[in-house]
């Protein structure tokens, strides 16, 4: 019956989206679909994979992490190099200013994914198969999302800052010298995570329960390496197709802009609207917005994931749980538009395309997190030990 209901829910919505907008946002759709199907099914985190480095110097899933960025960066390089694409749209990477907006955004996002137990791909895959206090934490990430545009003039114009920075063409190296560049990083961090595994014998990843043969596609768990190369290429045709890379948060601080001007705020007199792109926005349709085709796709994505897998199962929230999630949210959201994005618009995005504001947003997450593991437990929530038998 889920299932049933999924795949009707995913034609109509679909057809609704090729119908009034064209044929590109209905690929995008699909895209997003594909994206929220591959996150579940690996459960591919990033909080999470932060949390287990931070608590115990588990790297497993830091090193997935590696491997995604590693093939992004190569498609990315080869498609920005070339302006190769499907739709006609030269293809720009997420390249951004480093200042201290970026650096205060991206701190208190690591603190508020680990509040929120999930990130803004998380928050949106773990909505679609049924966690419950997702719906707290998007929604506290909506209202930051808003906060922050309304305070968006002064962490830009008043606070200091660096200009955008490629490392492919703002230092001379090029395409192909930033490639050496970034892979030779993950080379390194990937082999850091071992030496610390080895150092610190931590808990291994928890497996997830999955079944054999090819109906492990559909009803059991991914391997996490095989997910990352998914998501790589996933975001690499999304690049492709509407001519910039895979984003999430615009779309939350474009809601709830629209629900602020509904009730009467005007949000236009904010200069983050007045921008010519987040000023049309706020005149036309959700459906017409590309990030929020994307993301309702996700939802769906692991909605279908969980329905078909039938683990989908809506639980109760505990009030600390509750109180973590919508505080996280909010930190999230106005961390996201202080930094340029979020785990994956200024983290996978904005590292794959060579920006240097990307690898500071990692850092800074991951101080934030450290941070976070001291304050989890003040909501009731845990985190990994050295002595757990699975983290």
């Amino acid at each position: 019956m889920l299932v049933g209901a999924g795949l009707i829910g995913s034609a109509v919505l679909g057809s609704i989206i090729v119908g009034s907008e064209g044929s590109v946002q209905g690929v995008l759709f699909i895209l997003g679909l594909l994206l929220g199907f591959t996150l579940f099914h690996a459960r591919f985190g990033f909080t999470s994979a932060f949390r287990r480095l931070m608590a115990v110097g588990n790297g497993e899933a830091l090193r997935a992490h590696m491997v995604m960025l590693a093939v992004a960066t190569t498609l990315f390089a080869l498609i920005l190099s070339s302006g190769l694409s499907f739709t006609g749209v030269t293809p720009t990477g997420y390249v951004s200013p480093v200042g201290v907006s970026l650096l205060f955004g991206s701190f208190i996002f690591g603190i508020g994914m680990q509040l929120g137990n999930g990130c803004a791909s998380g928050t949106l895959y773990s909505l679609g198969g049924g966690s419950s206090s997702m719906w707290i934490t998007l929604t506290g990430f909506i209202v930051g999302s808003v906060v922050a545009t309304a305070h968006f003039d002064f962490w830009m114009n008043d606070m200091p800052s660096l200009p955008a920075i490629s490392l492919a063409e703002s230092t001379g190296l090029g395409y192909l010298g930033a490639w050496f560049v970034q892979m030779t990083i993950f080379g390194l961090i990937f082999l850091l995570t071992i030496y610390l595994q080895k150092k610190k014998n931590p808990p291994k990843m928890k497996q997830l329960p999955t079944v054999q043969g090819w109906k492990r596609i559909f009803r059991g768990s991914w391997p996490i390496l095989v997910a990352a190369i998914v998501l790589a290429v996933l975001n690499a045709v999304t690049l492709m197709v509407r001519g910039q890379p895979w984003g999430i948060t615009s779309a939350f601080a474009l809601w709830g802009a629209k629900v602020a001007t509904a009730i009467g705020i005007d949000v236009t007199q904010w200069s983050y609207w007045q921008q010519d792109a987040q000023a049309a926005s706020l005149t036309q349709s959700v459906l017409a917005d590309s990030t929020s085709v994307m993301n309702f796709g996700i939802m769906l994505g692991a909605f279908l994931a969980s329905s078909i897998a039938g683990i989908f199962a809506l639980k109760k929230i505990r009030p600390g749980v509750a109180a973590a999630s919508l505080i996280g949210g909010l930190m999230m959201g106005y961390g996201a538009r202080l930094a340029f994005g979020c785990n994956i618009g200024a983290y996978f995005g904005g590292i794959a395309s060579f920006s240097l504001h990307g690898w500071v947003w990692m850092v800074m997450a991951m101080l934030g997190t450290y941070l976070a593991l001291f304050i989890r437990p003040l909501f009731g929530l845990s985190n990994p030990k050295p002595n757990d038998s699975v983290c």
